[in-house]
């Protein structure tokens, strides 16, 4: 069952979906970790964005056994698109703490790049035997011909998981980067990406396996 997270983790690194997983960083004083109430926070001003995915989240957790709350229901919609002081954070630990929390998912975009690709077959081209006028006319439909370059936006997302547990040092427990790449539909950005992240946390045993994966996944190997 683990080379098959494996392999699944393999396919959204390789490019099988809108996301890919650029590193992860795991806490090397932690094995294994289990939430047992987890606040799913988004940061983003793209509020139908943040909605699905801290629902898409959510119904991930609970189909594990563990209560989860997005920060929509716990907060005013405008709580991550306005500025908090470090007193008011603090605060806001403790409050969940007494609530009965000690695990904060928190996913926001550190970054955006625009990219351009251009066709293969300039890669194939034989570097040996090229003249100034060829390799001039060649090179320059990639500005004049705009079959010849794809233009797309990359995404840089991180997804830190922070415990505030009451009976230690609150810290942090994981941390992905994965890039979004030129994401169409909210829809199948938010699928994709929250897929990557269940199944990495699966992985680093950081969370409880799905066990309907795990009944899906079995009867497949059979």
């Amino acid at each position: 069952m683990k080379y098959l997270k494996r392999f699944v983790i393999f396919l959204f690194v390789t490019g099988c979906s809108t996301t890919q997983l650029v590193e992860n960083w795991k806490n090397p004083d932690i094995d294994s970790y289990s939430p047992s109430k987890i606040l799913i926070v988004g940061m983003t001003s793209n509020l139908e964005a943040r909605e699905q995915f801290e629902k898409k989240l959510q119904a991930e957790y609970e189909s594990r056994g563990i209560e989860a709350v997005t920060s929509l229901e716990l907060f005013e919609a405008s709580f991550t698109t306005e500025k908090q002081s470090e007193e008011e954070l603090r605060r806001l630990e403790n409050k969940l703490i007494t609530d009965g929390f000690d695990t904060i998912l928190f996913t926001k975009v550190i970054g955006v790049e625009d990219k351009i690709s251009y066709r293969s077959t300039y890669d194939e081209y034989d570097n040996t035997h090229r003249r100034f006028t060829e390799e001039y006319l060649k090179y320059q439909d990639a500005f004049y011909n705009p079959e010849y370059y794809n233009e797309y936006t990359v995404y840089h997302a991180e997804t830190s998981m922070y415990c505030i547990c009451p009976t230690k040092d609150r810290e942090l427990i994981w941390k992905g980067y994965i890039d979004i790449i030129d994401p169409e539909s909210v829809k199948e950005t938010v699928n994709d990406y929250v897929s990557l992240v269940m199944v990495v946390l699966e992985e680093q045993q950081l969370t409880n396996p799905n066990p309907l994966n795990d009944e899906t996944n079995t009867e497949a190997i059979k």
